[in-house]
């Protein structure tokens, strides 16, 4: 399957709630989203109940465009949740949040996970020291991120690091913007994780049945 590569603000569209993934342009009275907060397509302002499954199966939906994961690839985080003791919400949102191209997002090293996700598949980040282009790549606590020293000229990096340096950062992350450097500290309870708008509990359901 060929990742989506469409508006992106469609699918904030179809999922009925804003969904972040443009960055900055969310924030603004350009988004799409607040002009026409309705599904898109023909028939796309019509009401439609919603079944069990089709509830669960928008709750996954979301979560995987929030995060820009493909089916197979958020299938698997899913079973690894759930091999994995503890509560499956929690390490679902844990591998989720470990991901390479999140942190740098979460950093403020990007306005967008979209765009973490493009700057690390360029090979703009080291991982204590060493390059990773793998925006999939689980982080471990205390792993350090920094951008490449050829790379903290490029303007998209600090364009997003001006943005974000008045922003508080997530308590599971540090950040030093003038080393251009952060420390992935350790994984994030499911409590702290407040910006994710669905319930993971309807997600796990979708893969239970």
């Amino acid at each position: 399957m060929a990742r989506y590569t469409g508006p992106v603000c469609r699918l904030c569209r179809r999922e009925g709630m804003k969904l972040y993934l443009k960055g900055e342009k969310c924030y603004t009275d350009k988004c799409p989203f607040d002009r026409r907060p309705y599904a898109p397509g023909q028939h796309g302002q019509r009401r439609r109940k919603l079944t069990q499954y089709g509830i669960q199966l928008r709750a996954k939906q979301t979560v995987k465009r929030i995060y820009g994961i493909l089916e197979r690839q958020f299938e698997r985080y899913v079973e690894k949740a759930m091999r994995k003791a503890g509560d499956t919400r929690e390490n679902l949102i844990q591998l989720l949040e470990a991901r390479l191209d999140n942190v740098v997002y979460r950093m403020g090293f990007a306005i967008s996970r979209r765009q973490a996700r493009q700057l690390v598949n360029h090979g703009h980040f080291l991982v204590n020291g060493k390059k990773v282009d793998i925006p999939g790549y689980l982080l471990r606590p205390n792993d350090v991120v920094e951008v490449r020293e050829k790379s903290r000229d490029l303007e998209v990096i600090k364009k997003a690091i001006e943005l974000n340096k008045e922003r508080n950062t997530v308590p599971w992350i540090e950040v030093d913007f003038d080393n251009y450097r952060g420390t992935f500290l350790r994984y994030p309870s499911l409590e702290e994780v407040t910006d994710l708008p669905v319930d993971l509990q309807t997600v796990i359901e979708f893969y239970s049945r």
